[in-house]
């Protein structure tokens, strides 16, 4: 992984949230209207795998997987004084929505890449910035998201982080283990894992929604929905290739606290 860029998943999962509008039909589960900006010159290289393969079902999954969990997050932010990303990579929120304060956190050679890809594309930067969630303070009602982070941290990496976390909602996906995933989610696992692996980004943790809710409970939350994918509205009887699968589940938790 190019450490003066964003990871190869960050710059994927960018890829699908824009072909969503390209390849899929309506109704759209999630409208990620700036995402083919923000890749520059990278979008049509990512964007032309859907555009010609789109009917394949690791790319339909990979798509299908991105929007579910924006969709869920994003219909929380509302009523929230802060929302923070943590993993931000190339998440788009904050550049095309301004009704909450935005903080992003991922490693600084992202976030400059980011910055140096938004002044070329027009857009203007307006998060906050911020390197650890260490660096975190508490401030008014906050919704937390960490979407497509949990799979390629260890245990200990998954306790150091909750940790870390002022009292806040939580909006966090995690990958399913074997034995809970459909067809489907282990053809997905089956094909994405080993070249994630391969490109420095081991997937470590499958969490079962029962894992999920006993890690957070360590750390003070407590859950309030498990979503899975065909929970999401829009989801079932699609006309276009996307379909729900058990691959894993977006949890929306409170701290006790908060």
């Amino acid at each position: 992984m190019n450490s003066e860029k964003p990871s190869q998943t960050a710059s994927t999962a960018a890829a699908a949230r824009a072909a969503h509008l390209l390849v899929d039909a309506e109704p759209h589960i999630f409208a990620d209207t700036l995402a083919e900006s923000l890749l520059g010159e990278r979008a049509d290289e990512l964007l032309a795998y859907h555009r010609l393969q789109g009917e394949h079902p690791i790319l339909a999954g990979a798509r299908a997987q991105v929007v579910c969990r924006s969709r869920v997050t994003e219909d929380l932010v509302g009523g929230f004084d802060r929302y923070v990303l943590l993993g931000a990579g190339l998440d788009t929120f904050a550049y095309r929505r301004n009704e909450v304060e935005v903080v992003e956190i991922d490693r600084p050679a992202t976030q400059n890449w980011k910055r140096q890809a938004l002044e070329k594309a027009g857009i203007s930067a307006t998060a906050t910035y911020l390197g650890s969630v260490a660096d975190l303070k508490d401030a008014g009602r906050t919704l937390v998201s960490w979407l497509g982070v949990t799979m390629y941290l260890t245990s200990a990496e998954l306790d150091t982080t909750l940790a870390a976390l002022p009292p806040c909602e939580l909006v966090v996906d995690h990958m399913l283990p074997e034995g809970l995933r459909d067809a489907a989610g282990d053809a997905y696992v089956a094909g994405v894992a080993p070249v994630a692996a391969g490109q420095g980004e081991p997937w470590r943790s499958f969490l079962s929604p029962d894992d999920m809710a006993a890690l957070l409970d360590r750390h003070g939350f407590e859950v309030v929905r498990h979503h899975r994918q065909r929970d999401v509205p829009g989801m079932l009887d699609r006309t276009d290739a996307l379909r729900p699968s058990d691959l894993s589940v977006i949890t929306h938790a409170r701290h006790r606290l908060s």
